[in-house]
């Protein structure tokens, strides 16, 4: 995984998303979450890090299964121990309540993830903060996303298969807040401008972010673009100067393990 520009050359999810040496991580937005959560734990446990993968909303059990370790706590917070043991067999451990019905499995409080956060035997936690129905964007409902407060980087996503197609229900989860928030109607061209809005409103992808948690887009699947023109043009838009700046962009493809960073500046 080669990053240009703007950061140097550098490999790895780690570098790309510039994380520290403890992180409590909240991915939102649409075009790969659970992707790029379970990547990013992969590359921690192999750099020898402990670390914890969860969600405050449902996420499949196949999907939890890809972490080497599930443990369940149906009161709320598994004890210590029992953590401890699956972190120092497994060095990352999936958490949450329950198993469903439906063959999802139910997340943990909020609290519950800061918990975690707070033992420093714990390098990193990574939390799926909200839910896209597999689509490659979204706009929050009123509900979310659900971002512990000891969170320290909020990562906003979108799968980049939707640039410059016409918008449409099977392009977006909660089309009706979206077009509010992008300002375009169905069947229009989803454009750069269009999606900055999705990132950089108040209601938007960023909503509920801790005023001290860092901001970082990652814009998915550029190995469905026809030319980088565009990705470049919102990556620009994003950078752009405010009261609640996003620190980088990365452009890339967890599918093909290859991306690059923009920050402010370039």
């Amino acid at each position: 995984m080669v990053l240009i520009p703007g950061a140097g050359r550098a490999n790895g999810l780690i570098a790309a998303l510039g994380l520290g040496l403890r992180e409590h991580v909240a991915i939102v937005g649409g075009g790969g979450k659970t992707s790029l959560c379970f990547a990013l734990a992969n590359e921690l446990m192999v750099a020898g890090k402990m670390v914890i993968t969860t969600t405050t909303t449902k996420v499949w059990r196949t999907e939890a299964d890809r972490a080497p370790c599930v443990i369940f706590c149906p009161s709320g917070s598994p004890g210590f121990n029992r953590l401890k043991e699956g972190l120092r067999e497994k060095g990352h451990v999936f958490v949450a309540q329950r198993l469903l019905d439906s063959g999802k499995v139910e997340g943990i409080g909020p609290e519950t993830a800061d918990v975690f956060f707070q033992n420093h035997d714990i390098d990193h936690v990574i939390v799926e903060a909200d839910g896209a129905a597999g689509k490659p964007l979204k706009a929050p409902a009123p509900h979310e996303p659900v971002i512990p407060s000891s969170t320290t980087l909020v990562i906003a996503m979108m799968g980049l298969e939707a640039m410059g197609m016409p918008l449409d229900p099977g392009l977006v989860f909660r089309l009706g807040l979206f077009r509010e928030l992008a300002g375009i109607d169905e069947g229009d061209t989803v454009t750069p401008t269009a999606l900055a809005r999705i990132f950089q409103s108040p209601g938007g992808l960023f909503k509920g972010t801790p005023q001290h948690a860092r901001r970082v887009v990652f814009l998915n699947k550029s190995d469905r673009l026809h030319s980088d023109q565009d990705a470049d043009d919102l990556a620009r838009r994003l950078l752009r100067p405010s009261k609640r700046p996003i620190e980088r962009v990365v452009i890339g493809s967890l599918l093909k393990n290859t991306c690059r960073v923009r920050i402010t500046g370039d």
